[in-house]
């Protein structure tokens, strides 16, 4: 970028450039599994992901599923015809030397996803999405990228399919790309194409300039595109990761241009465990890779792949049916639609009980305790019954809301106990409505200032009376009911 005047106003242009692993069982163009967890490095490797001469790919029709899919979400145009070509650069995880990626013919183009910042709703543009191998990884040993002793190189992870999502320059701050990557997530998700919890299944790499705030109105034109020098920064491995090394980006380009330095169009990496961007290298230019069409694997013809194919209600629209549907507000209806995993699972107990109490026991009560322990759903796989029976035990009052919840459930997260288990054991079954009238009078008899206070207008003694009713009922009581039974016998 060319010097700017200290006291000119600056904006941030940022557009992102998502690799997302798509889940099939083999990789793109081989037989070699994708389940690589805990294997030996270099053992899910084959004469074709490795490219040694002589092996030809053949394309794994999953991972184009997938990406066709991915295309209808986005709204994204789905062409007639798709082909492969070979992206030339070096780098040591990167056997063949080249990319099987696509280039003029991706699978989709020119979609759109529709995100909200501060109550604001708008749309990303979605330049492309095209299918591409994922390279090897490397372990740097001995420190970071810059600072290793040496450094391995893994192909286990060479060949596997990756569906690659570029976004038009339309994100003017960090905090809308990470509501960009978490909304996309939850498209992702949704259409049972990736796993969150697989590590590096969703990669990031980000490009910014900053230029004078003056010229975006009306949009980023592409003269003030073209004299912003831009600044790749790669690596970025999560929502909150993209947000910080943004963050930092910007000051830095911005100190820069203040001091009358110009930005270098660079490549630079993020360096998480300092919370830093570093230059790697100068940045590649499209000409650089000599792209060339892969002659090995035919062109593909997919237009009507877009109608044969079926997409799952997305997030948005299953947000809006269970405000109709159920009579959820707005923020409860975004809770439960976070993952698929939580509306399933909402929906499974809202057909047998109250929708209301579904919402409060999955979205606060569930979910709360979840968070808190920096658990998910998923974490809860094989126990969705206990925790419906759980529900049940309020819903047919036998046992209070607030030792199922302060309780039961926190029993059931930190001990893996049944909720019966926790019930009988900790003696919470509600007591009958004899006892409790007995700890009401008792109760009012032993307390005689309260009785007085609560006579002369003081709501506070009723507060007061209900928790020795409570005390007395070793808790098991339902609060409101001994609150009513109190006004009862005191009036």
């Amino acid at each position: 970028m060319s010097t700017q005047a200290a006291t000119e106003d600056l904006a941030a242009v940022i557009g992102l450039e998502v690799h997302v692993q798509l889940e099939t069982d083999t990789k793109i163009f081989c037989g070699c599994s994708t389940d690589t967890v805990d294997a030996e490095p270099n053992t899910h490797t084959c004469p074709t992901c490795l490219g040694l001469p002589g092996a030809l790919p053949v394309l794994n029709e999953g991972a184009v599923e997938a990406a066709v899919r991915l295309g209808k979400a986005l709204h994204a145009d789905i062409p007639e015809r798709t082909r492969f070509h070979r992206k030339n650069y070096f780098y040591p995880d990167l056997p063949k030397g080249f990319q099987l990626t696509q280039y003029d013919a991706p699978v989709c183009q020119d979609g759109e996803l529709e995100i909200r910042v501060e109550d604001e709703r708008r749309a990303i543009g979605i330049t492309r999405a095209h299918l591409e191998e994922d390279p090897g990884s490397l372990q740097h040993v001995g420190g970071s990228i810059e600072t290793a002793d040496y450094t391995k190189v893994d192909y286990n992870r060479a060949g596997t399919p990756l569906v690659e999502i570029v976004t038009e320059p339309d994100f003017r701050s960090p905090q809308e790309t990470r509501a960009f990557l978490a909304k996309l997530e939850e498209v992702l998700e949704y259409l049972g194409i990736y796993d969150s919890q697989r590590d590096g299944s969703l990669r990031v790499d980000a490009n910014i300039s900053m230029v004078p705030a003056a010229d975006l109105e009306g949009g980023a034109s592409e003269e003030t595109l073209a004299e912003a020098n831009r600044t790749e920064v790669k690596n970025i491995s999560s929502h909150k990761g993209a947000e910080k090394a943004l963050a930092y980006e910007v000051t830095r380009q911005r100190n820069a241009i203040q001091r009358g330095r110009e930005v270098e169009q660079e490549t630079r990496h993020w360096d998480e465990s300092r919370g830093i961007t570093v230059s790697m290298r100068s940045k590649e230019e499209e000409k650089d890779y000599r792209y060339f069409r892969e002659a090995d694997l035919p062109p593909l013809e997919v237009s009507d792949w877009k109608e044969r194919l079926d997409i799952p209600e997305l997030p948005d629209a299953r947000r809006e049916r269970f405000q109709e549907e159920y009579g959820l507000s707005e923020e409860a209806a975004s809770k439960l639609t976070s993952t698929k995993e939580v509306a399933d699972f909402f929906e499974e107990i809202a057909q047998q009980y109250d929708p209301d109490l579904a919402a409060t026991w999955v979205a606060d009560n569930l979910l709360g305790e979840l968070n808190y322990r920096d658990m998910a759903i998923t974490d809860l796989e094989g126990r969705f019954d206990e925790f419906t029976r759980l529900v049940e035990l309020v819903a047919e009052d036998e046992i209070t809301e607030k030792n199922a919840r302060e309780v039961v459930l926190r029993e059931m997260l930190d001990e893996e106990k049944a909720p019966d288990v926790v019930v009988e054991e900790e003696d919470l079954g509600k007591t009958g409505a004899g006892e409790v009238k007995a700890a009401v009078e008792e109760a009012i008899a032993e307390n005689p200032e309260a009785v007085e206070d609560y006579h002369e207008g003081d709501e506070g003694a009723i507060n007061f009376l209900v928790g020795q009713v409570m005390q007395k009922t070793g808790g098991s009581a339902d609060p409101g009911q001994v609150n009513e039974l109190l006004r009862e016998e005191l009036d």
